[in-house]
């Protein structure tokens, strides 16, 4: 398995898919271009005769084809110190009697100081979890609950797979399950069966644990019968549960092993499948607690009258509320469903996430508990879709369709233009006449099936009888004219809140925290925020960091009492450490409870500008002052 570094610098390559500097990858990693030379270096020799990177006179690059080879073929897996550290374990793991340290040092072909040293990284690696490393002379032993035992290969397996999904052939190769994509398609069809949504994202880790157990009691290894279990789903999940792996397997799971891991399909993977509606009627039966509703329509209406927006529909809030249930168990359990989406959401949508945060926030108050970033981003996901059914239609590009009569050719082509771009358009009228006043169309965009007499943007001449080209140029114009209209409300909503004396270059702080409370003392100082604010913005880095991209802090607070809204910038050369990312931009926001209509617009907008590196390289290479900030900012925005 590739080191870390190596991983996070084929991660960030594949990520960007073009040319990427040594200066870039050494501001990521946190360390100096010749370390990134010489981890490059390595790479290749590790993955040889693949070549995942290719160098050239731009940088490095990602050669995809390679990369995948060498990720899922295990070529490159050349001994390491992790993966000596987790063959360790493992064998740890499957013997109770203990290992001998000499025979061991002899099996791995190390010396018998080398594995005296890997002991040490194996009690680290437990910190944090119930087991313990026992030691009688030569001899040393794994002691603790076999739930334990199962909890650390899964934590292990996690950390050796790529970041983002758990991927299921990775689960087949690792416990030698080739039958588990067979199971799990008969598994979520029994589910479904059932009348059960099933979380496409969660299951994978269920399958893995399920996996575990079927490998650890093949090997007489059964779990305790008083292993966590709680709050089972209803009764048949187990019953299916325990046919099907049978069926699969070819083992027996004991009842504790089928109840625990039915516990684990109700609170991470199945939720009712009924109608929301349907569900409300029945808010008081054995699924949906009452009490988790009301809990919930609380914070709901909080959020939204704190960001000034709605979410009081009912059905949006019984399915809110179901998957707070199963959080609450998850996280009472301290197993936290993992979700791959997690950057991604935060990055692209980070007032959604910002919404998610504050409900999380009220929730940890109310029920004791606490929530990490990925169930944020689960419960952004709710918050998103929810928000995407109301605002859907406002942003649509208006059209007018210019199609001389003849017959109804006219109708066919509005038919047809409705069906394959009514999603993304509204067509607002349709012109049949040839002798067209083109100067009394204003509408975004015009398909036309006779050319206007001076070629104009926003003008599509396509077919009477629509091609699969047409719809193409048609997509391309309608993304050309939402970015131009995102531009514009950028330019109207953001410049206005920047100020020279909120300006900052190259402010050198000793961490984030150091950071947040400097810009907080600025915005102090201007009369924006008070004292309260500050500590209001640390309170909410240790919900969960606001580094939303991997070069852009935003540091804030969530409650909008600024007595204007400001953003106080720091830019600089060097990059701070910040979460797990080391960031040249830090934005201290403070909102005004009279702006914060415009909040989510002008958050949102405000990431999007620094979500490519390559243009905060720029900004922070030439922005040396207020003046050039506002110049680069604009020509970043109009590029």
């Amino acid at each position: 398995m590739i080191r870390d570094k190596h991983e996070r610098l084929l991660t960030y390559l594949a990520r960007d898919g073009g040319w990427v500097t040594a200066g870039e990858l050494s501001d990521v990693l946190g360390v100096t271009p010749r370390s990134v030379r010489s981890y490059v270096t390595q790479i290749k020799d590790e993955a040889a005769p693949l070549a995942p990177i290719r160098s050239g006179g731009e940088g490095y690059r990602i050669d995809r084809e390679a990369y995948t080879q060498f990720v899922h073929t295990g070529a490159g897996d050349a001994e390491t110190p992790r993966d000596r550290l987790y063959a360790i374990v493992r064998r740890l793991i499957d013997s109770p009697d203990g290992l001998d340290v000499y025979e061991l040092a002899a099996t791995l072909h190390v010396s018998d100081s080398t594995i005296e040293a890997d002991l040490g990284r194996v009690r680290q690696l437990l910190s944090g979890e119930t087991l313990r490393l026992g030691r009688a002379g030569s001899i040393v032993t794994l002691t603790g609950t076999e739930t334990a035992r199962r909890r650390l290969l899964s934590r292990m397996f996690r950390e050796e797979t790529e970041r983002g999904m758990v991927e299921l052939v990775a689960i087949q190769r690792e416990f030698s399950a080739q039958t588990l994509g067979a199971f799990k398609t008969d598994l979520v069809q029994a589910l479904t069966a059932r009348g059960y949504y099933v979380n496409e994202y969660g299951i994978a880790d269920v399958l893995l644990h399920i996996a575990i157990a079927v490998d650890r009691v093949s090997k007489h290894r059964d779990i305790e019968t008083n292993a966590p279990q709680a709050d089972l789903p209803p009764e048949g999940v187990g019953q299916d549960l325990h046919s099907l792996i049978q069926t699969h397997f070819e083992v027996d799971l004991g009842g504790a092993e089928i109840d625990y891991l039915a516990h684990l399909l109700g609170t991470r993977v199945i939720t009712p499948g009924a109608e929301p509606a349907h569900a409300h009627a029945h808010e008081g039966d054995d699924y949906l607690d009452r009490y988790i509703l009301e809990t919930m329509r609380d914070i709901t209406q909080a959020a939204s009258e704190q960001y000034v927006v709605d979410l009081s529909d009912e059905d949006f809030l019984v399915r809110l509320s179901m998957h707070v249930q199963n959080l609450v168990r998850r996280a009472k359990d301290r197993s936290y469903s993992r979700n791959p989406l997690t950057k991604s959401i935060k990055s692209s949508f980070p007032m959604i996430y910002e919404l998610a945060v504050y409900i999380a926030s009220r929730l940890q108050e109310r029920a004791a508990i606490t929530v990490n970033d990925d169930e944020i981003a689960y419960i952004a996901m709710h918050v998103g879709a929810q928000l995407e059914r109301q605002m859907y239609g406002d942003d649509l590009v208006t059209c007018t369709i210019v199609c001389p009569n003849y017959y109804d050719l006219h109708s066919l082509l509005l038919q047809r233009v409705e069906g394959s771009l009514g999603t993304e358009l509204r067509v607002r009228q349709v012109v049949t006449r040839s002798d067209v006043d083109w100067s009394t169309i204003d509408t975004d965009l015009v398909l036309s099936t006779i050319e206007p007499p001076v070629p104009s943007p926003g003008v599509v001449v396509i077919q009477p009888f629509l091609t699969a080209g047409d719809i193409d140029r048609a997509r391309r114009e309608i993304a050309e004219i939402k970015r131009m209209r995102r531009r514009e409300r950028i330019k109207g909503q953001l410049l206005k809140y920047f100020r020279v004396d909120l300006f900052f270059r190259n402010l050198t702080v000793a961490d984030s925290d150091t950071m947040i409370r400097t810009l907080g003392e600025r915005m102090v100082e201007a009369s924006v925020v008070d004292q309260g604010y500050v500590e209001g913005a640390l309170q909410r880095e240790r919900m969960s960091s606001t580094a939303f991209t991997e070069a852009l802090a935003v540091p804030h607070a969530m409650t909008m009492t600024a007595t204007r809204t400001a953003i106080a910038i720091s830019v600089n050369e060097t990059p701070l450490s910040w979460g797990e990312y080391r960031v040249n931009v830090v934005a201290f926001i403070a909102f005004s409870a009279v702006d914060r209509g415009s909040f989510q617009s002008v958050f949102d907008q405000f990431v999007e500008v620094f979500s490519n590196r390559a243009d905060v390289q720029r900004i922070v290479r030439n922005a040396v002052d207020f003046p050039s900030f506002i110049d680069e900012l604009v020509h970043v925005i109009d590029a």
